[in-house]
This record gives C-alpha cells, structure tokens and sequence, in this order.
C-alpha cells in the first residue's frame, strides 16, 4: 500500500480524539482496585495465575468484548478492547493473564465455520471455555514463522501433530489453543507462506495423550510454557479455513495482537508517568522537590510526548482496523512506538524513584520489567523496522 493508498483508506476511518469509551475506563478503573499491587506481587511470589482477576473479567463480559453478540459477546470494536486492556495497564495491572482470547479470536471470526463458531464462541463468552493459549513460536525458528518445524498430517479424520512450541503463555491454564503447523513441506510449496494450517486444539482432550506442556522460569508472571506434540490426533472439523491457507489466517490476529499490546504499554506509560511526576513533586533534596530539576523533569516531560504520539498511532491502527482496512503498517508502528514509550517513560521513572525503584512496595520495579518484554514480544523492535523499510518504503528486504 503506497502512501496514497494509505491516506485514502484512513480518510474511511474515524479517529476518536479524547476519553472515548468513558464508560468502560471508569468500570476498568473501579473493578481494577479490588486488585492492588501487593495482589500482583502475590501472584508472582506464589509463581501463579490471577486466577480472581480473569473470573472477575469474564463475569464481568470484558473478554467477549470482540465476540458477535449472537453468540453472547459484547460485539464491540477492537477499540473498545483496546481501551479495556490499556486502563487495566494504567491501573498497575497486568493483563497479559487474558489479553490473548481478544486478539485469537480475530482468526476464529474471521476465517472459522458457522460450525466452528457456534460450537465455541458462546462457550467462551460465557466462560465456560478459555481460548487464552497461541501456539506459533518454535525453538529453532523463532519469528520466521514460514519455517516452522511442527507437522500436522491427515489421517483419515485427524490431522496428526508432531513438533515443539515455545513461549506457548497460559497453556496450562487454558481449554484451547490455535496452533499453527506445517500441512505442506516447505520445499513443495511455491511461497515462503503457504503449507501452513490454523487448528483449534482441545488441549484438555489432548494431555497425556502425546500432548506435554512444560512450565518455563521467566523474569515475569506470564504462565510462559513450551508444548510438545507426539502424535496428537486433531479432529479435521477442528481445522480453520482452508488447508495451507493458514498464515494469512493468523495475519489478521497478529494485527489485532500488536494493536492490543500497544495499548497495554500505553497504559504503562501512563502508569510510569504518572508515578513519576507525582513522586517529583513530593521527593524533596537539598530543599527543593526533585521535579524542579530539569533532570528529572526533562526525561518525564519527553515520555508523555512520546506516549501521546504513540496513542495517536494506535487510535489510527484501531480505526483502519475496525473499517476493514488494511492497517499492517500503523499496527507495527504503533507497537513499535507505544513499546518505546513505556520502556522511555519506565527507564524516567527508576530514575525519578532512585533507590527506591527497586523496593517491591512501590510497583516500580514489577511494571519496569513487564514492560521490557514488549521490545521482543510479540515482535521485536528490529523486525517492524525491517518490516516498514520493505513494505512501506520498498527498500531491499533485509533478512
């Protein structure tokens, strides 16, 4: 899409300016404070799900915000889920534990059967079922995900799956998970993308029988696992869409992914700012409040600059998303920006706090390194910009 283009389609698009969603930020906000921050340290003590969060969540019909109301949902706009996720954030929340049903659902929607859709989606927006695990990173191949090793062959009715995925977050604390594997060897295809299927898989009907989810030890509550397939047999009525079609099925999600998370760093950053401008103002040294410095006033100042051209971008890639428009690029921008702005606006913060950031009881430290991960997942930093050079800029590819 040449500038142009681009132009035409956001002039289809209506990008709201302000509080939009007042409602929804004030419900966020409110239910938010029954989980203060010794709660969410709690849960990374104990190494555990937040478990009362994501039933207060689903109750509360926040996760089937995207879902078509005749099947149960809300059906509202990706906006909406947007605002959801980034109020959580600004709370002092974290909502890695359920943003993934919001943005896995755009694959089902989109490219599922009636079939599919009715047996699934009214489970999951009563939460009855969790779709909260997204199976697509491998050890080996990392973010070429065209050259994934994980195999799915027919046989008969069954697709049958061997293979490994890692960075699988919440496997062990979901019903369901979409799984990407290789239907057609890579060296019979004509693309780099195709051969590739979406599955929904029952990982209940699926453990222990050659399905194995293993835990991993990260810096961050994230439930973070790898996943290993020996022989799992999944029912052909379970595959989404076409066979080999699948990589184009998933681009929808990975938009709807990077917008999503966008938003959770932009509540960050509003987190991080806020915590640090006010602690400027009261933090007095020799007789005079820290924020009076341009030292630390400075580093403050420039991250709500940045956070507020961030959201800007992220409204954009919502509304061009929500028009049905082709919305790759501000996507990946506003992933790339927003991500830069929390980090920027974390990194102000440590500093504003000093020593103190790295006490536990000011929720510096927790949020400072939730944040950080959002310059490698869900895509690095690198790989956007290669992304924008080839596809946006029309330079040589890069990789």
């Amino acid at each position: 899409m040449n500038d142009r283009t681009r132009a035409d389609a956001a002039a289809q698009a209506s990008v709201p300016l302000g509080e939009d969603y007042p409602d929804i930020r004030a419900a966020i906000q409110a239910m938010c404070k029954n989980y203060p921050a010794k709660y969410w340290r709690d849960c990374e003590d104990a190494d555990a799900y937040p478990d009362a969060f994501v039933e207060e969540m689903t109750r509360s019909g926040y996760l089937a915000a995207l879902i078509p109301e005749e099947f149960g949902g809300a059906g509202l706009p990706l906006r909406a889920a947007s605002v959801i996720l980034e109020e959580i954030h600004d709370a002092g929340c974290n909502a890695g534990a359920v943003h993934a049903q919001m943005y896995i659902m755009g694959t089902l929607l989109r490219h599922g059967s009636a079939a599919q859709k009715n047996k699934y989606l009214p489970e999951i927006a009563a939460g009855r079922l969790r779709l909260q695990a997204f199976g697509v990173t491998e050890p080996t191949t990392g973010s070429d995900t065209t050259q994934l090793k994980t195999r799915a062959a027919r046989d008969g009715d069954h697709y049958v799956v061997n293979g490994q995925k890692v960075w699988t977050s919440r496997a062990l604390k979901s019903d369901l998970m979409l799984l990407l594997a290789r239907t057609t060897p890579a060296d019979q295809v004509k693309r780099r993308s195709d051969g590739l299927s979406v599955f929904l898989l029952d990982i209940r009907e699926s453990l222990g029988k050659g399905l194995t989810i293993r835990k991993l030890d990260t810096m961050i509550n994230h439930q973070t696992t790898e996943v290993f397939f020996d022989n799992v047999r999944v029912p052909a009525e379970n595959l989404i869409g076409d066979q080999d079609k699948g990589f184009r099925y998933i681009l929808d999600g990975m938009n709807a992914e990077r917008i999503l998370v966008a938003s959770e760093c932009l509540g960050d950053a509003r987190f991080f700012i806020r915590k640090a401008a006010d602690y400027s103002k009261e933090r007095v040294v020799f007789g005079r409040p820290i924020g009076q410095n341009q030292g630390i006033q400075f580093p403050i100042a420039r991250s709500y600059a940045d956070y507020r051209g961030a959201d800007l971008m992220n409204r954009t890639a919502c509304a061009l998303f929500d028009a049905g428009q082709n919305c790759g690029a501000e996507a990946n921008m506003a992933k790339l920006m927003a991500s830069e702005a929390s980090w920027k606006a974390g990194e102000a913060a440590m500093q504003t706090f000093g020593g103190f950031s790295y006490a536990r009881e000011f929720d510096i430290e927790r949020k400072w390194r939730e944040t950080r991960i959002f310059q490698i997942a869900p895509i690095s930093t690198n790989l956007i910009l290669s992304y924008l050079g080839e596809h946006v800029l029309g330079m040589p590819r890069s990789y």
